[in-house]
């Protein structure tokens, strides 16, 4: 997860990296540049518990979404089937008015047939009759072919209603259950985006443009790591024991030449929890007495 922007963020440093910072930084005062080198540790550390609030919600985000646009799309299919329907059952009703008409001509040709004066007058009557005859039958089949139609997709709106149903139940329950998740995580999601956005005003806008662009790049967005016994903390190559004195004395920016992370120094993690364990300490000594 992305935090949130510094105000001093410069667009012209976008594309920063450690590794140019590491340039650019080489001669800055040690005790300035290893305050800077445990914010960016303590932000990392921030962050990380953000990114892992996110990981309890697991796919349900995506989850909502997917199963929101599949409920859309069952109500436009919907629309449009309900939409079929009324045309085949005005198409029905058309050729059954069509039906009747043509039967009341066959009335009427007929009585004028019976009272024919001659055969020429009777033959053209009779071909009349025939062919009126003939538009009934077609007009018929074509009102049976849409009942037959009709039935079908009926059948079709009954199975997309009892699916949408299913859907919208499916939705309602995995929203309710990220709800649940979010409920629960609010207040403590929204106390670390202020200690982040802390740690990120009293970082310079390089160092936080460098820290977005990593993160954005590394699979576990672990842009900031300790060496973890001689090895680079995010892919545990091995550090020269040079680099790794460099790293341990905090006086410049060391990135790890394989996958581009900073390097800090292990103190950073046991000082910041050192206090998480004095405090531990202190009530199991105060529920002693």
């Amino acid at each position: 997860m992305a935090t949130t922007k510094n105000k001093k963020t410069n667009p012209a440093v976008s594309g920063e990296t450690f590794t140019s910072l590491q340039i650019s930084t080489k001669n800055a005062d040690a005790a300035e540049m290893e305050r800077k080198l445990h914010l960016l540790y303590q932000l990392q550390q921030t962050d990380s518990k953000i990114d892992a609030i996110y990981l309890l919600r697991g796919e349900l985000p995506l989850e909502v979404r997917d199963l929101e646009d599949e409920v859309a799309g069952l109500k436009t299919k919907q629309a449009a089937v309900q939409k079929e329907i009324k045309e085949i059952e005005g198409f029905i009703a058309d050729k059954k008015n069509e039906m009747e008409e043509r039967r009341l001509s066959i009335k009427k040709y007929e009585q004028q047939r019976n009272e024919a004066r001659n055969s020429r007058e009777f033959e053209s009557l009779s071909k009349e009759i025939e062919f009126q005859q003939l538009e009934v039958q077609l007009a018929e089949k074509r009102a049976n072919e849409g009942t037959k139609k009709l039935v079908e997709k009926k059948e079709e709106l009954a199975l997309i209603a009892e699916e949408m149903k299913g859907r919208q139940t499916d939705l309602e329950n995995k929203q309710k259950e990220l709800e649940n998740i979010e409920k629960e995580t609010e207040r403590e999601e929204e106390q670390l985006r202020q200690v982040s956005a802390g740690y990120q005003e009293q970082l310079d806008a390089r160092m936080l443009a460098a820290y977005e662009k990593v993160r954005g790049n590394v699979r576990n967005k672990m842009a900031v790591v300790t060496v973890v016994r001689g090895a680079c903390g995010g892919c545990f190559n091995k550090i020269p024991p040079q680099r790794e004195i460099d790293i341990d004395e905090s006086r410049k920016i060391v990135v790890c030449e394989y996958c581009g992370r900073i390097l800090v120094s292990s103190r950073f993690a046991e000082e910041d929890s050192a206090p998480a364990s004095e405090e531990k300490t202190a009530k199991k000594a105060a529920k002693k007495k």
